[in-house]
């Protein structure tokens, strides 16, 4: 029996997320955006009323959420700030290879720390050459003795210049691609370890993305996670679970912006009529509202997949392909329905539209989420038809 109706838990939380991020995120959104400073006093707020790090397990000193209560959570906070959220965020992203792959020990020595104080984990796995292609990662790694020893760099690494820990994916052997990628968890204090500054981005501003280069950078093999050879599932088991709120993030930009338009064709008026007497004007907002609503099923569906079983590769990536072209789609019609507006900073529209693209590009962009959707139609869909039809006869029917 399907059942969308929140727990009373889940209802208490998201109302927590909802007001955070209309009393601490909206009102410095535009200061952080206009900046490009770390939000450093929002995160920590944050972390001390606990909406960070939700799927640590509890014998770690987390809350033990699942995929569906983390999603609820990053909706309320996108609608107030993507930039924010995605470094809020990021923590779970980065400690998500951990949870996948990671000892008792490992979980123990990496996870706690992040319950007892306010600690950044970042995941480094895209590269100045590669981004979606997981599997052509060229940063490499060798086995020496009781160390693992990286050199190379990777790119676009959120929180990297305050991140106090790395996961990191490495390969032995870049030319046996996924057969040679390895997973290990890498201290920032790390020697031959650096970030790289913060680079300048079109949105997220508030959220610091950088470099992280090694040279010759020694880990210990306790810090391997699983095996040789096992990194590229430990990435792509770390993607199944995380990419269902990338489809919660793009719902919650979405949503504002559909408020903000709501609010402002509310109190505009063109031709002697207010803007909501205007047929177009209300096909727009009743589009964003369809879309939105579609997206959210779609995100709850992929995130139940996760918790359940642990795999939501394939409802993940519908969820992802749409709802990010949805909120993109969105924030576009939302400008447009105000007008000049719409493009000037002292209204929210312009960041929102700024900060929509980038879901379409980060975890996997809109491009690849459909490779791996055309892909599973082809090879692992199963058809409802035992056997497809030809075209009906042009005998009539005898019974």
């Amino acid at each position: 029996m399907i059942d969308f109706t929140l727990t009373n838990e889940q209802i208490t939380l998201q109302k927590k997320a909802r007001e955070f991020a209309q009393k601490y995120m909206i009102p410095y959104a535009h200061y952080y955006d206009k900046t490009g400073e770390f939000p450093l006093p929002i995160i920590k707020k944050c972390w001390q009323e606990g909406l960070m790090n939700l799927s640590i397990p509890k014998e770690y000193g987390g809350p033990a959420l699942g995929v569906v209560d983390m999603c609820l959570v990053v909706e309320e906070m996108a609608a107030g700030c993507a930039g924010m959220t995605t470094s809020i965020y990021a923590n779970s992203l980065g400690a998500e290879p951990i949870l996948v792959a990671g000892t008792n020990e490992q979980k123990e020595k990496y996870l706690r720390p992040l319950t007892k104080d306010l600690k950044f984990i970042a995941f480094a796995c895209s590269e100045p050459g590669m981004g979606s292609d997981v599997a052509g990662i060229q940063t490499k790694v060798r086995k020496d003795g009781d160390n693992y020893v990286l050199n190379g760099a990777k790119f676009w690494i959120t929180n990297a210049p305050y991140a106090d820990t790395f996961t990191v994916i490495a390969s032995l052997d870049p030319s046996q691609r996924h057969k040679a990628l390895c997973a290990f968890i890498v201290d920032a204090d790390t020697p031959g370890v650096k970030t790289g500054k913060p680079v300048e981005k079109m949105g997220h501003r508030a959220s610091v993305t950088s470099s992280v280069m090694f040279k010759e950078a020694k880990v210990p093999a306790e810090n391997l996670l699983g095996s040789e050879g096992t990194g590229f599932l430990t990435a792509m088991a770390t993607f199944a679970m995380t990419r269902p709120a990338i489809a919660a993030f793009s719902t919650g930009l979405a949503r504002a912006a559909m408020e903000y338009a709501r609010e402002y064709v509310n109190k505009r008026e063109a031709f002697g009529e207010k803007l909501r007497k205007f047929e177009v004007i209300q096909f727009k907002l009743a589009e964003m509202y369809m879309k939105i609503e579609a997206s959210r099923l779609l995100y709850l569906k992929a995130a139940w997949e996760a918790d359940t079983s642990g795999d939501s590769t394939v409802p993940a990536s519908v969820a992802k392909a749409y709802a990010t072209d949805a909120a993109m789609w969105v924030a576009s019609e939302a400008v447009q329905v105000h007008g000049g507006y719409g493009y000037i900073d002292q209204y929210p529209l312009e960041k929102l539209f700024r900060d929509a693209k980038l879901y379409q590009i980060y975890e996997g962009t809109s491009e690849i989420q459909r490779l791996i959707l055309g892909r599973h139609v082809l090879d692992g869909y199963d058809p409802a038809m035992e056997k497809v039809p030809g075209w009906g006869s042009m005998t009539p029917p005898d019974f």
